[in-house]
């Protein structure tokens, strides 16, 4: 249920930016014989033309629907290009479009905090950019006013066609505004010229909403498509959420949005107000009742977070109708193939961000033969992440039988697997002076600052939980080695079996009254210490949590 937040004490400026039929937008920048023709991307399967994701507004004048299958399509709009998602392992390969949308985060994250919301949508907070704007250049004191941000839409002001950008000048530049529509008109020239940038420099186009609020953003942000945007003052709140259905608001779109509709009797987010805080709070405890009562008024205190990365890394695929799984063999052959992605993106993650994933998770969707009303689910189940694709693999197995269990006892057969996904989550940045220490051996022979390596030859990097392995931190220091190693750096599977069977063992004893990690290889290793360059092994962290981690990083690879 969702929960209300303090809200900031200081106006924000906050920008709701999504990327305009994205999937085609990329194909058309890949093939440029697409620009202005009727276009849809589908992903494909052998059921009447595969699925539509994305309709180009040419085609969308036709009549095709994102609902529409690609056969369908053909029929509304004989002269549409159909184009096919990438496949790679016998499913959609979105890796063009991800990156296609880092091209944009990372032009946008230029002007202020940045958190990325989906592949094709960002949230800027510009407050700070905002305010800059207006004590040194401040749009009613500046000669002209850039030309995009004067096709802006702001609600409630007259939009006749002649004078409308004569209009939007006037509200940009009124020197009576409030602050809060000073601080919002200066926000809507930085994401005009954001928009134009992001046009020149990757050719896509983008929609936006400017707000006080995430929120706000959110939800005006498509209201004017393609390549417009649109600014919410804070007078006009009000009577545009008045007759906004409450379905369309975020976190309404479920069981409390029907809730309040059978309940209460509410239809718009406008109905909401006749209700108090604490009538709210009755029906939907002290927490979701306050978030209602706020959510009614427009008021959100929700931040925008900085990041620029996903929080977790996901693979899923659907199997629907005939092509459910009805067998483990079939299972497990899907699993591989959705383990081994999952692993390739885990591993560039953590090569090149420096990121290490902790818990891998299994999702799936399951029926019971002659039980089509079946209402029990099948279970996820999540266990720490072991790096390398054959132990992913590994784990999911046991992950989806442990559920498949769960969900039908010891039974066999009789059971349809319609839907499997693995997730690599709890994300965190490896702290900073451990980077080097995926390449903490360096043998004799091994030639690891050139290697560049698979997912298979990367350290196991499961969280411990033995209370018997802990490190008591001193300040120390590693001189730094020359070497320099692209994308990250890693460890091969070569030199992690080359200390296997020299007396490590499998149960590590305590070790006090040190941080460095050479002294801990130094008590079973003492003959290879010194003939090893450990560069970046000594951790330099202030702390226990910091020591933990570098140990936890090399046990693993050892075990």
């Amino acid at each position: 249920m969702p929960v209300a937040r303090p809200e900031p004490q200081e106006p924000r400026v906050i920008a709701h930016l999504d990327l305009d039929c994205f999937y085609v937008q990329v194909e058309q920048r890949r093939n440029p014989a697409l620009k202005g023709q009727p276009t849809a991307v589908v992903q494909y399967n052998d059921w009447k033309g595969g699925g539509l994701i994305a309709v180009s507004y040419e085609a969308r004048k036709f009549g095709v629907k994102r609902s529409m299958r690609g056969d369908e399509a053909k029929n509304v709009c004989p002269g549409i290009n159909l184009v096919q998602v990438p496949v790679s392992r016998d499913k959609a390969d979105l890796n063009v479009y991800r990156n296609a949308g880092s091209e944009v985060v990372a032009i946008l994250s230029t002007k202020g905090k940045c958190e990325r919301a989906s592949m094709d949508e960002v949230y800027l907070d510009l407050t700070d950019a905002a305010k800059e704007m207006l004590l040194e250049s401040p749009p009613e004191s500046s000669e002209s006013i850039f030309d995009e941000a004067t096709k802006s839409n702001i609600l409630d002001l007259p939009s006749d066609v002649g004078e409308r950008e004569e209009n939007v000048k006037a509200w940009l530049c009124r020197a009576d505004a409030n602050y809060q529509d000073k601080l919002l008109a200066c926000g809507a020239i930085l994401v005009a010229q954001l928009r134009v940038k992001v046009l020149e420099e990757t050719q896509f186009t983008c929609s936006a909403g400017i707000a006080h609020n995430k929120m706000l953003a959110k939800l005006v942000s498509g209201m004017h498509k393609p390549a417009q945007q649109t600014v919410v003052p804070s007078s006009s709140v009000q009577d545009f959420l008045a007759s906004l259905p409450v379905k369309k608001m975020k976190q309404l779109g479920g069981k409390l949005g029907s809730s309040l509709q059978g309940d209460l009797g509410v239809e718009t987010v406008g109905d909401l107000l006749g209700f108090t805080e604490e009538k709210l709070q009755e029906y939907y405890g002290v927490n979701t009742g306050t978030w209602l009562w706020k959510t009614a008024r427009g008021i959100s205190g929700e931040e925008v977070e900085d990041r620029l990365l996903p929080k977790s890394h996901g693979c899923g695929k659907t199997f629907p109708g005939p092509k459910a799984l009805k067998n483990h063999s079939s299972v497990k052959s899907w699993l591989d193939k959705l383990c081994e992605e999952l692993s390739e993106r885990i591993q560039s993650d953590l090569s090149c961000n420096k990121r290490v994933a902790q818990t891998l998770t299994l999702h799936a969707r399951a029926s019971k033969e002659n039980e089509s009303n079946s209402v029990k689910k099948f279970p996820s189940k999540s266990c720490p992440l072991r790096y390398g694709t054959g132990k992913i693999q590994e784990d999911a197995m046991k992950l989806f039988e442990s559920g498949l269990h769960d969900f039908w006892g010891s039974r066999n057969a009789g059971w349809s697997i319609t839907s499997l996904s693995v997730t690599a989550s709890k994300i965190f940045d490896i702290p900073s002076g451990t980077n080097s220490i995926l390449k903490y051996i360096k043998g004799p022979s091994s030639d690891a600052s050139s290697a560049i390596l698979d997912s298979s030859s990367t350290p196991e990097l499961t969280p411990l939980v033995d209370n018997n392995l802990y490190m008591t931190p001193v300040h120390e220091q590693c001189e730094p080695s020359s070497i320099n190693e692209e994308c990250g750096n890693s460890i091969s599977a070569k030199q992690c079996r080359s200390i296997e069977g020299k007396g490590v063992p499998k149960k590590l004893s305590k070790v006090q009254g040190t941080g460095s990690i050479l002294k801990f290889l130094s008590q079973s290793q003492p003959a290879q210490h010194e003939k090893r360059n450990f560069d970046g092994l000594i951790c330099s962290h202030q702390g226990s949590v910091g020591c933990f981690i570098c140990l936890r990083i090399l046990i693993n690879c050892i075990l």
